[in-house]
C-alpha cells in the first residue's frame, strides 16, 4: 500500500538547521499531493496514530494547508510579522561556526514561496523587525534580502523608528529596552496597515513553524468569516515537539495562577496562548494596536482579551510546531524574567479591558511578585494540592486558593 510506503520512508527527527531535512519535507509533502490514491482525510488519520513519523505528520500539515488555500478563489494580501532580538545566530546558515543557525529568513522565503505556488490570489509581504537587538539582527536581515531574489518581499523594520515617532502610540516607550517583541510587532502591524494588508499573520523569527502551513489559518478567516484565528498547539491533532524540561516542576503553579488571572480567555477553551502562529483581520487589528496595554511579551493575551472583550469570532487551528530552543530568547533573558513579564501584562490587560478575572489572585501577584527573582523562588517546588493535578484542573480555585497560593510564595519566598 502506497501509504505504508511513505510513513516506511519518512523520518523521524526533523532539525530546524538542515537544509536537508526541509528539503527532504517538501519531497514527502509533494509526493502525498501528487497521489489521489490517498484522501486527505486518510493521512490525517495515520498522524493520530503514537508511531507515526514526525516529518509525515509535518507533511501532513502541509498538505492539509495546500488544500485550504487551493479552494480560496479571492485575492489575499497577508503581512507576516516578526520580531528579532538576538536572532544573529538563528539568521545565517548552520556551520562549524554557527551550530545553531537556521537561515531562518531565507527558509521563510522559501517556505511562502512554495506556499503560493497553489494559489495565484496569494500575495505576501514578511515584516521582520528589529527590537532593538544589541547583535543588529535588522542589519543582518537586510543584507540577506538584498541578496536573495525573493528580498523585495521583505521589508525590515527597526523599532527606535516607531519610538522616535512622536506621532507613534510606540512613543510610550522610552528606550528600545521596554520592548520585548510585543513594541516591535506592533510597528510590523502598522506597516502592515499602512501598506494595505488584508490580514495580518504573527510568527517567530526561528523555523519552528512552518510557514507553509499558513493555508490553516487563511480557511476559517476567508471561508468563516472568522475575524482572529489562534494557532493551537494543545489540540490533539497538533504535533508539538517542545523541550517542557526546560521549567522546573513549580510551573504548575505559575500556570495555575496565570489561568486564575486570564479565566476569560481560559474558559473560552483558549489553551495555548502564546503560540506564534496567530492570524488578525486588519479591520480588527487596527483597533487592537490603537491603545495596546503592554509592549512586552505578554502583548498575546492583551490582543485576545481585546478580541473577547469586542465580542470578537475567533477560530483555533491545530498546526505543527518544533520548539527552537537553543537561541531562545526566553533562555537568554531568562525564563522567569519572561513569565514575570507574561504574568504582571496579563493581570495589566485583563484590568483595562474590565473582563472577569479572579481579583484576589491578580492581588497576591500585586502584593508577592516584584521581580524574576520571586519566581525563581517558585519554580523549583510544587505544592501538595497541585501535585496531582491534570493541565486541565489547573485555574480552579478549588484546587489551590488565592490565600493558599500567597501562603505558598511566602514560605517559598523564605527559604
Amino acid at each position: 500500500m502506497m501509504l505504508d510506503t511513505f510513513l516506511s520512508q519518512a523520518k523521524t527527527q526533523f532539525d530546524l538547521t538542515e537544509a536537508s531535512d526541509q528539503q527532504s519535507l517538501y519531497a514527502l509533502t509533494e509526493a502525498l499531493l501528487g497521489t489521489d490514491d490517498i484522501s486527505l482525510e486518510e493521512i490525517k488519520t495515520c498522524t493520530r496514530q503514537a508511531d507515526t513519523p514526525l516529518e509525515f505528520k509535518i507533511a501532513a500539515k502541509l498538505a492539509e494547508s495546500h488544500q485550504a488555500l487551493a479552494a480560496i478563489k479571492q485575492p489575499m494580501k497577508i503581512g507576516i510579522v516578526f520580531a528579532m532580538w538576538g536572532e544573529h545566530h538563528r539568521l545565517y546558515p548552520k556551520s562549524d561556526d554557527n551550530p545553531h543557525g537556521e537561515d531562518a529568513l531565507r527558509v521563510k522565503l522559501e517556505q511562502l514561496a512554495w506556499l503560493s505556488r497553489y494559489n495565484p490570489h496569494l500575495s505576501w509581504t514578511i515584516y521582520a523587525v528589529d527590537d532593538g537587538c544589541p547583535h543588529h539582527s535588522g542589519d543582518i536581515a537586510k543584507k540577506i534580502a538584498a541578496e536573495h531574489p525573493l528580498g523585495q518581499a521583505v521589508k525590515v523594520l527597526f523599532l527606535k523608528d516607531g519610538i522616535n515617532d512622536e506621532n507613534n502610540i510606540l512613543g510610550r516607550l522610552n528606550s528600545v529596552d521596554e520592548s520585548r517583541k510585543g513594541g516591535s510587532v506592533i510597528l510590523g502591524a502598522q506597516q502592515a496597515l499602512a501598506d494595505g494588508m488584508d490580514a495580518l499573520m504573527y510568527t517567530d523569527a526561528d523555523n519552528s513553524v512552518h510557514l507553509g502551513q499558513i493555508g490553516l489559518l487563511l480557511a476559517p478567516w476567508q471561508q468563516n468569516q472568522q475575524a482572529v484565528v489562534l494557532g493551537n498547539r494543545k489540540h490533539p491533532d497538533a504535533v508539538l515537539v517542545k523541550q517542557e524540561a526546560r521549567w522546573g516542576i513549580g510551573i504548575k503553579l505559575l500556570r495555575h495562577m496565570q489561568r486564575m488571572i486570564g479565566k476569560t480567555i481560559f474558559e473560552q477553551g483558549i489553551h495555548d496562548t502564546q503560540a506564534a502562529f496567530k492570524l488578525y483581520d486588519c479591520k480588527i487589528l487596527a483597533e487592537i494596536i490603537q491603545d495596546p496595554t503592554v509592549f512586552d511579551f505578554s502583548f498575546d493575551t492583551d490582543w485576545i482579551l481585546a478580541i473577547l472583550a469586542k465580542k470578537q469570532q475567533f477560530a483555533q487551528v491545530p498546526f505543527a510546531f518544533i520548539d527552537s530552543a537553543a537561541e531562545s530568547a526566553s533562555i537568554t533573558q531568562g525564563p522567569m524574567s519572561t513569565w514575570e513579564t507574561l504574568l504582571k501584562g496579563l493581570v495589566a490587560a485583563v484590568r483595562k479591558h474590565g473582563v472577569e478575572h479572579h481579583m484576589e489572585m491578580a492581588n497576591v501577584l500585586d502584593d508577592e511578585i516584584h521581580n524574576a527573582a520571586d519566581l525563581d523562588a517558585l519554580i523549583n517546588h510544587l505544592p501538595a494540592q497541585l501535585a496531582n493535578a491534570e493541565d486541565k484542573d489547573l485555574g480552579n480555585p478549588d484546587l489551590m486558593s488565592a490565600a493558599e497560593v500567597q501562603t505558598w510564595i511566602q514560605a517559598c519566598k523564605c527559604k
